[in-house]
């Protein structure tokens, strides 16, 4: 499974994503959920851990919802 952390998913925003991780503690604390999240995924995808669909599916249901939330941090700073 292809890797999606931030700093891939928005190349043109990583700057701001690191000054925010410094200054915005509520950034820092969703990008740090992000990244938790999305590796977390990567294993279950990989079958490294084990589970069902439907709680696959709502881990990634999670993961986007924090990914729009940081967007909307990104382009309204």
């Amino acid at each position: 499974m292809e890797k999606h952390d931030l700093l891939h998913e928005f190349p043109e925003h990583q700057e701001k994503i690191h000054e925010l991780k410094l200054e915005n503690p509520h950034f820092k604390k969703l990008f740090d959920d992000y990244d938790e999240l999305e590796h977390e995924i990567r294993r279950m995808n990989a079958r490294i851990e084990i589970t069902s669909d439907a709680i696959l599916h709502i881990k990634k249901a999670k993961l986007l919802h924090i990914k729009d939330e940081i967007f909307s941090i990104l382009v309204s700073n």
